[in-house]
């Protein structure tokens, strides 16, 4: 079932579409933010959170190296170069038995990666309020 929620994840992520990502969250999802020390909770939070991370994150540098599936669980590694920074992460996502997401992970390295990460998300989550 994940196999399908991954290939949709792919889909909305190439193209921004962040009107997919009603279909693909669960109402009951937590998001965990590389930035935020708590858990977001919720499908709207989620959203929020994945929304600003589809413009923050994509560009024409961005790729997903590596990809590993076992059961319902996905770990999926990016590379991506903003503002002259190489960025290194994985999306960790966990669906539950209707291939919804209902635990999306995001772990990001290096140091100056994440600060310069923290920056552009809030400066996108600002927009989005």
């Amino acid at each position: 079932m994940i196999q399908n929620t991954i290939s949709t994840w792919h889909q909305l992520f190439t193209n921004r579409n962040i009107a997919g990502l009603d279909e693909l969250i669960a109402d009951n999802a937590v998001f965990h933010s590389p930035i935020v020390h708590t858990p977001q909770v919720g499908k709207e939070l989620t959203k929020m959170y994945l929304s600003a991370a589809f413009y923050v994150f994509y560009n024409d540098s961005f790729v997903y190296v590596r990809q590993v599936i076992s059961g319902n669980h996905a770990v999926l590694e990016f590379e991506v170069t903003i503002d002259g920074i190489k960025v290194n992460g994985v999306d960790m996502i966990t669906c539950d038995e209707e291939g919804k997401i209902i635990d999306f992970k995001v772990m990001v390295r290096p140091l100056k990666a994440v600060n310069l990460i923290h920056q552009k998300m809030m400066e996108m989550l600002q927009m989005r309020k």
